[in-house]
């Protein structure tokens, strides 16, 4: 299956997985999807993740996180912002708050995949990918 967009694909089997309750989700890896579950594994928005090795372009593995109380999952809302059709570029000084600071916003930058505070830190603009809250 030839997928247009393996981005918000990846976001899409993420966001299912968590508002059906599934523990454990898999997707096929890339490097970008591999540096954007780290930034989501250090930003507390899941368990764990593994990276298996196939013979193709292998595979993550997201243990994703729910509030033990609620059963809540900890991810409320994942948007693709930048489309393949239309990319959204935004420079240092212009770069977006999510939900004030509480969110976060996963930038593709010269400096790799990073967050919206860590590229206002290093004062470096760049494509952005996606919001997570």
């Amino acid at each position: 299956m030839n997928i247009t967009d393996p981005i918000a694909d990846y976001l899409t089997r993420i966001r299912n997985a968590s508002r059906v309750g599934h523990k454990v989700v898999e997707i096929p890896a890339s490097n970008i999807k591999k540096a954007m579950t780290k930034i989501l594994m250090d930003k507390g928005y899941i368990l764990n993740y593994k990276f298996i090795d196939d013979d193709k372009q292998g595979i993550i593995k997201i243990a994703l996180k729910y509030d033990p109380a609620t059963k809540t999952p900890a991810i409320t809302s994942m948007k693709r912002v930048s489309k393949s059709g239309l990319r959204k570029y935004k420079s240092a000084n212009e770069l977006p708050r999510v939900l004030n600071g509480l969110g976060i916003a996963i930038l593709s930058t010269s400096k790799g995949v990073i967050t919206d505070k860590e590229a206002r830190k290093e004062n470096v603009g760049g494509e952005v990918l996606c919001y997570v809250h």
